[in-house]
């Protein structure tokens, strides 16, 4: 087997940083305005949130940057699974004009069809002070988009009844649709029921069906038998909501429909955010939209975003579909977005497109859409049949925990051994002679490394890497530096990388380095091109 020396000489840029939400004394509410488009603006490209471009995309909404890590938020609200269902007839004395024509578009004054207006509302003291983090917002608006639905505003506002009361109104006021999260739980401080209530100038009532389904959860099998009554506000609905199954808690969602317009209200922990919407939401949604925008995100590594744009050149003027190409963490994306009436309809002007990009990309494209390069090598070690070891110093044990991040991943992956510092190399086989040498931070002590890996924990595969996280030059080399080699047993893979955006940063563009050279160990042993 050759040896394979590769230096990124475009690196991914360091990823862009939210803009800051202002916070006001605690309980206050906070919003961050997006520009209203117009239905009839000119298409152009438009920048993206993250480092990238919008390249020839019909843009349904503007683009918001959020933090992107789920956090739970709340471990009140508890399984439960009867509560009703979202379509079943809207409450007598409901007025339901939305009905009438799609969710998504709305009639102006002259004829002319514009798009929903919608805002997000994220409730909640503890996101105003910064103890979590609000994903809520960033999940939903990246959804909107695919139900031609425009995003205009997204709020935050503590659990405060006369602010969260302001809030909630001005929403009805101004907007088609909006969507809220949290406030749901049975405790004195979840008052988006009851500040809704007050809002529409609508009565709170016990439900029959939901005092049942909650009662039920507190009589299952471990359970206390005993519902604290403070619980059952989580049975209220007033006669424009509906109830909107929660099956990873006590509260339902509601989805409130009057005189045009929707108001959803959904748990805030994220896991039981994102499931009401995926299973509930999205489909009532779809259900009411005359068009659908889908995506095909196709991802790539070892190709810098300049490369991947020339690449593509020829298909970029392409409309419906069309082409947008994003720098991530993980290597550049180029994502394939068609709208049209169906799902089905919007694929049939995708596929053909991502054939032709996916030829023309060729074996750089390593997963689409939610695929990881972690779970992708899995996948590929599992198929081959091949176990693989570790020893890491600057990663300090981030490949394995990448790795590790996925079920059954003790199919192929037998350990990492962290050897931070040099005696701990020297003694888990590193032969003290190529650390005098070369150093401790070599390309020879990252083959020594891979080797000693795969013999001391008996796998086919080995990967070591040694570098610099930090921010300090070490033996002459500036901070950012790694170097990465995968032995096989009968020849050394290697890759060499400078990239420093802060010690976290270094680490992480480390272990997606890494994984990339045993991606392409793996295709070209799988295409016969190693023994």
């Amino acid at each position: 087997m050759s040896t394979a020396t590769r230096v990124d000489s475009d690196p991914a840029p360091a990823p862009t940083t939210a803009s800051a939400v202002p916070v006001q004394a605690r309980g206050a509410a906070s919003t961050v305005a997006a520009p209203a488009m117009s239905a009839m603006a000119p298409r152009m490209p438009v920048p993206s949130a993250a480092s990238g471009r919008r390249i020839g995309l019909n843009v349904t909404g503007p683009s918001i940057p959020f933090a992107s890590t789920l956090r739970p938020t709340d471990a009140r609200d508890t399984p439960c699974r009867h509560a009703h269902r979202l379509s079943r007839p809207v409450e007598a004395g409901t007025t339901s004009a939305i009905l009438a024509r799609s969710t998504t578009h709305r009639l102006a004054r002259d004829g002319e069809e514009q798009r929903m207006r919608a805002e997000i509302i994220s409730i909640g003291t503890e996101i105003l002070l910064g103890e979590i983090t609000d994903t809520n917002a960033s999940f939903i608006a990246s959804q909107l988009p695919q139900y031609g639905i425009d995003l205009l505003y997204v709020s935050q506002v503590g659990d405060n009844p006369a602010r969260l009361e302001e809030v909630l109104r001005r929403a009805w006021e101004r907007s088609d649709v909006t969507f809220a999260t949290g406030g749901l739980g049975p405790t004195e401080d979840d008052l988006t029921r009851e500040t809704i209530a007050k809002v529409l100038g609508e009565a709170l009532e016990i439900d029959e069906e939901q005092e049942r389904v909650v009662r039920a959860f507190f009589s299952r099998p471990g359970a206390s038998g005993n519902m604290p009554e403070r619980n059952l506000k989580q049975a209220m609905l007033i006669p424009s909501a509906r109830a909107v199954p929660n099956p990873r808690g006590t509260a339902p969602g509601w989805w409130v429909e009057r005189e045009g317009r929707v108001i959803a209200v959904m748990p805030g922990p994220p896991q039981e955010m994102t499931r009401m919407w995926q299973h509930e939401i999205a489909p009532e949604l779809e259900r009411r939209s005359d068009s659908i925008l889908v995506s095909r995100t196709l991802k790539t590594t070892g190709l810098g975003e300049g490369t991947v744009d020339e690449m593509l050149s020829p298909l970029l003027s392409s409309v419906n579909p069309s082409i947008g190409i994003y720098a991530r963490a993980d290597g550049v994306h180029a994502r394939i977005s068609a709208k049209s009436p169906t799902r089905e309809e919007a694929w049939d002007l995708i596929h053909p497109l991502e054939e032709r990009a996916r030829e023309i990309l060729g074996p750089s494209v390593w997963g689409i859409d939610d695929d990881t390069l972690p779970a992708a090598v899995g996948r590929m070690l599992r198929d081959q049949g091949l176990t693989l070891a570790l020893m890491e110093s600057a990663t300090g044990g981030s490949i394995a925990s990448a790795i590790t991040d996925y079920d059954g991943s003790s199919d192929y992956f037998k350990g990492s051994l962290v050897t931070y510092a040099t005696e701990a190399k020297i003694e888990l086989g590193v032969p003290a002679e190529i650390i005098t040498m070369h150093g401790a931070i070599s390309k020879e002590t990252a083959e020594a490394m891979a080797e000693a890996a795969r013999t001391h924990l008996h796998a086919d595969l080995g990967i070591g890497i040694t570098g610099i996280a930090g921010g300090t030059e070490v033996e002459d080399q500036p901070p950012g530096t790694m170097h990465i080699a995968l032995a096989d047993g009968s020849g050394i893979e290697y890759s060499h990388s400078r990239y420093y955006q802060g010690r976290e940063a270094a680490k992480r563009r480390a272990v997606l380095q890494a994984l990339s050279l045993l991606r392409r160990y793996l295709m070209s042993r799988a295409a016969g091109d190693v023994p």
